[in-house]
């Protein structure tokens, strides 16, 4: 069942300096599986059921295809990767021209079709036992500004794993204080550190 293009697709498609033939090709095959197609933070998003499944990334050295819950993907060939040292669910492949798309066109319509079925199924990433502490400089902001803490534990799990990450990467104490300062008034707004 192949599903409509979104003409916000068509738009970005048409205005892309790079990649477009990779991405043509991808987008035809999620929407061959019977993906629904968004643009989603400005990029090509693709959802089943409403939950977001795949989404094309243009970089400049090469073009990827990343499953949101790709660690729950069988990957018999070893063609999924980490996005980055910090991404625990999401896997990508990557390309640099459309022979290599065509080339893994079988593997990849498997990925698209188990994807779906982890969503038809309800299947979710298994929570880390691993826990995050607290950075000292957060912990003493939570005693500084009234509703902090309660905002920050009020933040979805992620949300708050990407501040910790964000704060504890810096190696000196001022400047993880000064990270935490710029991100008070989005932690009580219960916003995200890239929302």
């Amino acid at each position: 069942m192949t599903n409509q293009p979104n003409a916000e697709v068509d738009q970005f498609i048409r205005e892309a300096a790079r990649w477009r033939e990779e991405i043509v090709q991808l987008r035809r095959l999620a929407l061959d599986c019977g993906l629904e197609e968004h643009l989603k933070w400005g990029l090509p998003c693709y959802t089943y059921a409403g939950n977001n499944v795949a989404i094309i990334q243009p970089f400049k050295p090469h073009c990827a295809l990343m499953f949101f819950k790709g660690v729950l993907l069988e990957d018999l060939e070893g063609l999924l990767t980490s996005p980055g040292k910090n991404s625990r669910t999401a896997r990508r492949i990557e390309f640099t021209n459309p022979a290599q798309i065509a080339a893994v066109e079988g593997s990849l319509r498997r990925f698209i079709d188990e994807a779906i079925k982890v969503e038809k199924d309800g299947r979710k990433v298994p929570a880390t036992r691993e826990s995050q502490s607290i950075p000292g400089e957060l912990n003493a902001m939570f005693q500084e500004v009234s509703g902090l803490k309660q905002a920050f534990e009020g933040l979805t799990p992620g949300r708050r794993r990407a501040y910790i990450l964000h704060f504890t990467g810096a190696k000196q104490s001022a400047t993880r204080r000064s990270r935490i300062d710029k991100c008070i008034d989005r932690i009580l707004e219960g916003k995200g550190l890239h929302d």
